[in-house]
This record gives C-alpha cells, sequence and structure tokens, in this order.
C-alpha cells in the first residue's frame, strides 16, 4: 500500500473549495404592510366675532376698540360716526355684532337699527346707552335691537354681551331690561287696545301651549333659563327648548324681542 498522500483534487471531490461556496436561494421576500400612522392636523380656528362700531365720540370708539382687541376671539372691522354711516358699514362689512350708540346727530342709532334689521342682514345690534332707563335705548329694542348696555359696563360685561348677542342670545343683565319694559309698557301700542294683566287674545300667542305661555311670562319678568328652571319645577334643558320653540313660533329674533312682543300684547304689564 502506497504512502503518498492522496491527491488534492480527489481530496475535495463532493466538497465545496474554501471561498467558492455557491449561493442559497431564499424564497422572496414578502413585503409586511405597516399599520398607516395618522397625521395629526391642526385644529381650524374658531371664527371670531366681527364687531362694527358706531359712536360719535371718537375717544369712546377708541377705548371700545382697546377693550375688544385684547380678546382672542373678538376683532373690530370698522367704526362709524354716525348711524348713516353705520348702516352703510353694516352693508358692506357684514359684521356679526354692531356697538352702535343710540344717541347721535344726524341719524340716530334707532332709525340705524330699524334699517339694518329691514335689510335682513344676520347683524345683531347691540345699543349703548348711558341710562339703564333711556327712552331711547327702550325704542332701540322695540325696532330690532338684541339688547342694550351701558357706556360705563366693565370690560367683561361689554365682551360678554358682545358673545351673547352673537350667539342669538340675550344681553348682559335682562333685570335692566325688564325695568325698562315696566317703565314705559303703559305707553306701547297694544294691538285692540289689550289692556295689561287681562287675557291676550293676539293671534300670535294663540299658537303657544299653555305651558310656552307661561314660560314667556317668566321670559318677560326678566327670568334667566335657571330661575325660570327652579320656578317651574323643570330643567334648564326643558326650558331652553321651550324657549326656542316660543321665538320660532312668533318669528322673534331673540329674548328680548320676545319680552316686547309679550308687553305690546298684553299678555304681561305693569
Amino acid at each position: 500500500m502506497s504512502d503518498l498522500p492522496e491527491a488534492d483534487g480527489a481530496a475535495s471531490v463532493g466538497r465545496p473549495r474554501a471561498g467558492k461556496q455557491r449561493p442559497v436561494a431564499r424564497p422572496p421576500a414578502v413585503p409586511v404592510e405597516q399599520p398607516a400612522v395618522p397625521v395629526e392636523q391642526p385644529a381650524p380656528a374658531a371664527a371670531r366675532i366681527r364687531v362694527l362700531l358706531v359712536d360719535d365720540q371718537a375717544l369712546l370708539r377708541m377705548g371700545f376698540r382697546l377693550v375688544l382687541e385684547a380678546e382672542d376671539d373678538i376683532e373690530v372691522v370698522g367704526e362709524a360716526g354716525d348711524g348713516a354711516q353705520g348702516v352703510a358699514l353694516t352693508t358692506a362689512l357684514r359684521p356679526d355684532v354692531v356697538l352702535m350708540d343710540v344717541r347721535m346727530p344726524g341719524m340716530n342709532g334707532i332709525e340705524a337699527t330699524e334699517r339694518i334689521v329691514a335689510s335682513g342682514a344676520p347683524t345683531r345690534v347691540l345699543i349703548l346707552t348711558t341710562f339703564d332707563l333711556d327712552e331711547y335705548a327702550f325704542a332701540a329694542l322695540r325696532a330690532g335691537a338684541s339688547g342694550f348696555l351701558l357706556k360705563d359696563a366693565r370690560p367683561a360685561e361689554l365682551t360678554s354681551a358682545i358673545r351673547a348677542v352673537a350667539t342669538g342670545d340675550a344681553v348682559v343683565s335682562p333685570r335692566v331690561t325688564r325695568r325698562m319694559l315696566e317703565m314705559f309698557s303703559g305707553r306701547l301700542p297694544a294691538p285692540g287696545d289689550v289692556i295689561p294683566g287681562e287675557p291676550a287674545t293676539d293671534p300670535r300667542l294663540a299658537q303657544l301651549t299653555t305651558r310656552e305661555v307661561e314660560v314667556l311670562r317668566t321670559v318677560a319678568e326678566g327670568l334667566s333659563n335657571a330661575e325660570i328652571a327652579a320656578r317651574l319645577f323643570l330643567s334648564e334643558a326643558t326650558v331652553k327648548t321651550h324657549v326656542g320653540r316660543i321665538l320660532a313660533k312668533l318669528e322673534v329674533r331673540d329674548r328680548v324681542q320676545a319680552v316686547v312682543l309679550a308687553y305690546e300684547t298684553g299678555l304681561v304689564g305693569g
């Protein structure tokens, strides 16, 4: 037997040489579907309440502007020095709320309010007055204003009133409105000379249910929804529903106009 080592070729039969390994076939990779990652979108900015200032005193307008422009949700879109200019700017700028002085030279706040309301614009009018028992302010309410505010009101009261009016609510202090209505109710021209306190027969009131008439009387007293709910043993949500239906049936813009109608028809009175 030979002692010679096997040839290199014989020793490597059937074995791949170092560094010459064959690639191993692998199955194709299956793509793994990754779950979609939601992308957070920035919340849309809330619409700001657009306010038009109408007052013949430039200093007062400047003061109101400084107060209102400090609020993130309110912007002053224009100023007018009299009622005629206020009506024109309301048509051009379409503000949400007009802060209207009631006593101005030329066209006063009453006539300006009548024209704005008659135009059918959704703009709400908030009357500015010096005295809480101002007959001019009451006349403006009857002309369609959504309420009134004293000129010496605190900044928080002013901004709160503007927000309330912009959302279609009554303004600031319903009790002050009640005092005005009681003061002038004897002079209101009621249809058919209805005597205040006697059963009202106005056809507009005939649409209301007994409960709605009861709620309207309490609204005319100047009570808030919470106070009405406590008196009538209802929830505030139910009272709010009743008030909404009353406004719709009577076709009035807001609570203030409903109160005026209640006095005009003789449903309530002094």
